[in-house]
């Protein structure tokens, strides 16, 4: 195709409103829009999700099955922006509505009804009979207790009643082995049990403050007003770099200890900002007063005691293909074993640390 007939082809799209992509280069093809990218703009122009999860829907009486899309629920604007600007204004109205609060907005549960308790104790002798028949080797009767737990299941969601109920065949699960090692010279933190109640303490008689906290991350070394280091031999990048990919699960932990630390469900406002050195930043505003004492002690606990992979072993050497990044998994795969690669999860309840060096703990201002 000669740049003629292109010009020409670009001359009748822009005159007539139509793009012939037969008469295009490849070059220019690639400036089109795809479909979808199309697709994405005009949900989020109607404010619906842009990555919906596929959920089946089983009709219990006709056996018919649907695929329902559920909204994904994201917070992250990057991934889905109109989920995540439902969350955000979500979020707004609960802190106006709910932040001034005096009493808790749950209520108590209903008492189980004679009917509910019948029916229960209906199902586990079934259950108890299909664990000697299925010993037995009496297969057809099982699938008739099968039948008749369906329809107490059933009969017993009808009234209200919630919650899981045992299945009679429960998949083997693989026992989770948790570490129970723990530093000997970690800070020990009161422990008191946690309260069902998430508004604060009452002083006077009649005000009840909030707290506000702002976490920041210790010092790496010194740095400019742009945030570049000044002394790039001594600036700890290894350190920093750890607690900026673990810092969500070090934000994790350190709620959990505040809350089995101060004895109530504490409930918070906040948001993570980077600061210029490239630190993530993270201020809070908490329902109800914590006394400064135990918030820097339940700060340095959790930032002593948490658990690291290890980062001092090399994995590739050098003329090796290293890891790639795999967006379906949402992790960096080994691509010659074509398993994912060891990454830092959730903490257990018990951790080992394994860091090369011991950092002085994080700032509370």
């Amino acid at each position: 195709m000669t740049s003629t007939e292109t010009n020409l082809g670009i001359a009748d799209a822009a005159e007539t409103g139509a793009v012939d992509q037969e008469r295009m280069t490849r070059a220019e093809r690639a400036t089109l829009a795809l479909t979808t990218d199309v697709a994405q703009d005009l949900a989020e122009q109607h404010g619906v999700c842009v990555r919906p999860l596929a959920r089946r829907r089983i009709d219990t009486t006709t056996g018919r099955v649907d695929v329902v899309p559920v909204p994904c629920g994201s917070t992250r604007e990057d991934q889905c922006r109109p989920c995540a600007d439902k969350a955000r204004r979500l979020r707004a109205v609960q802190c106006r509505q709910g932040w001034h609060l005096e009493e808790e907005p749950l209520e108590d549960r209903n008492p189980p009804t004679a009917e509910q308790r019948e029916l229960l104790a209906a199902r586990a002798d079934l259950f108890v009979a299909h664990t000697e028949c299925k010993a037995n080797g009496d297969m057809e009767a099982c699938e008739q207790i099968a039948e008749s737990v369906t329809e107490l299941d059933a009969a017993l969601r009808a009234p209200g009643v919630r919650g899981r109920l045992a299945p009679l065949d429960p998949p083997s699960a693989i026992a989770k082995r948790r570490s129970t090692k723990r530093r000997q010279d970690a800070p020990n933190l009161p422990r008191r049990p946690v309260q069902k109640r998430t508004v604060g303490q009452v002083f006077g008689g009649r005000y009840r403050p909030s707290t506000f906290v702002t976490l920041t991350l210790d010092s790496y070394g010194r740095v400019d007003a742009d945030g570049a280091a000044l002394d790039p031999d001594s600036y700890d990048y290894r350190r920093a770099a750890r607690d900026a990919i673990h810092f969500p699960a070090l934000l994790d932990r350190f709620w959990q200890n505040t809350r089995r630390c101060v004895g109530w469900n504490v409930q918070y406002f906040g948001t993570v900002e980077p600061q210029r050195r490239g630190a993530p930043h993270f201020h809070a505003a908490l329902r109800g007063s914590i006394p400064r004492a135990e918030l820097r002690q339940i700060i340095v606990a959790t930032y002593h005691h948490v658990w690291w992979p290890n980062h001092d072993q090399l994995v590739y050497e050098a003329g090796d293909r290293g890891s790639v990044w795999d967006s379906r998994a949402k992790a960096f795969v080994d691509p010659t074993p074509a398993k994912s690669c060891p990454r830092s999860t959730r903490r257990p309840r018990s951790w080992t640390t394994r860091r090369t060096s011991s950092p002085s703990g994080s700032r509370c201002t």
